[in-house]
């Protein structure tokens, strides 16, 4: 199951392992899309990697933080670090391959 996060859970949901965190508002077309995409990298990636889901609508001062731009827009931390930005709608095995190289 993707996890949702919000500016108080934020901080320590990422500190460790590597996750993979979505910023995404209701509102969005192309983020609408990636929920079923997101859910199966969840269940592909469960043991190697986290997904997280922030919803910029709610949380503005995350996504200002991390200069969320346009959405959606998902972003890769490794032990509480950004290491890695992705934006626009990506296929499973994309994001599969790319979250390996950061394990």
């Amino acid at each position: 199951m993707t996890v949702v996060l919000n500016e108080s859970s934020f901080a320590d949901e990422i500190k460790s392992w590597v996750v993979l965190v979505d910023f995404w508002a209701e509102w969005c077309g192309p983020c609408q899309m990636m929920i079923p995409i997101l859910d199966e990298l969840t269940g592909v990636m469960w043991d190697k990697a986290k997904v997280a889901k922030v919803n910029v609508d709610e949380n503005p001062a995350l996504a200002a933080q991390f200069r969320v731009m346009s959405i959606p827009t998902m972003i890769i931390f490794k032990d509480g670090k950004p290491v890695e930005q992705i934006v626009w709608v990506r296929q499973v095995s994309e994001l599969k391959e790319i979250l390996e190289v950061h394990i």
